[in-house]
């Protein structure tokens, strides 16, 4: 792993293959941490012939941690951190990729820096920002997120107990607790630290975007996308539930749905073969 500079800020970054049969790289966006991507996937990727960069958002993992309680940036500008990454990567364009909370970042990317993108894939995201949904978009599973709510915290300073806490979490998704487990603890191991790491740790477990400036709205510009689009999304996800990935499906012209049958909301090792094919497929369209 490593960091790049860009826009004024550091962003830790992962880099798989080297692409020599001159295939667009594929970009990954973290959710905020670039191990939201499976390994499993980018290395299927990188078997493809693509070089696959997959990177933390700010204020997690390795890139520059400012104030996570209260972040100094806005949605439209991780999206042109990600453009500024296309740049430093592609020396063309390359194919786009965003899971979660990411694909919204990548969403309004694509919208705002087209000239950067030659494809994009969006993995169980939705249309709109975290809060209110519209009416035709169905919200989180209520009970779950009651259920989500109502754990206590761990200590963030534990190791064993954030990713015991991962797991419980995951349990209650519908996700891999095993999966979730191992995840949260590299993640632990990634966190600086210092008085904020509590801060910085719960943010990258998903709290980040409650705080951040999302505005303004880009669900009614999905339709001007011009690039070839797939969207990944599974059928038994709590947190964002299907119908948000099929109103992308819908909105973003061509695109093509993916729905994976036994995931909910993270993005399983197992399915990376089923959805790294259908991405290298994206770069032939």
């Amino acid at each position: 792993m490593s960091t790049v500079e860009v826009n004024g800020t550091r962003l830790g970054v992962e880099v798989f293959g080297d692409g020599g049969g001159g295939a667009p790289p594929v970009l990954l966006v973290g959710a905020p941490t670039m191990l939201s991507w499976p390994d499993a996937l980018c290395e299927r990727l990188a078997a493809g012939g693509r070089r696959v960069v997959r990177y933390d958002l700010r204020d997690s993992g390795e890139s520059a941690t400012a104030d996570p309680a209260v972040p100094a940036y806005t949605l439209r500008t991780l999206a042109a951190d990600a453009a500024a990454l296309a740049g430093a990567f592609g020396g063309g364009r390359v194919h786009l990729a965003g899971v979660g909370v990411g694909g919204m970042v990548a969403q309004v990317a694509a919208l705002e820096h087209p000239g950067a993108f030659s494809a994009l894939t969006l993995v169980g995201t939705r249309p709109v920002a975290p809060g209110p949904v519209d009416g035709d978009l169905p919200d989180h599973h209520g009970p779950t997120m009651k259920r989500l709510f109502a754990r206590p915290r761990p200590d963030w300073t534990d190791r064993a107990a954030v990713a015991e806490f991962a797991a419980g979490s995951a349990e209650i998704r519908g996700d891999d607790p095993a999966a979730a487990r191992s995840t949260a603890a590299r993640i632990w191991d990634r966190t600086p630290a210092g008085a904020a790491a509590p801060v910085h740790l719960a943010n990258q477990l998903g709290t980040v975007f409650a705080r951040l400036d999302c505005t303004p709205r880009w669900r009614e510009r999905l339709p001007a996308l011009d690039l070839p689009a797939l969207v990944v999304h599974g059928r038994r996800d709590r947190f964002f539930p299907l119908g948000n990935g099929e109103a992308l499906a819908r909105e973003i012209p061509g695109a093509r749905l993916l729905v994976l049958d036994d995931a909910a909301t993270a993005l399983p090792a197992p399915a990376a073969p089923e959805v790294a094919a259908a991405m290298l497929a994206l770069d032939r369209t």
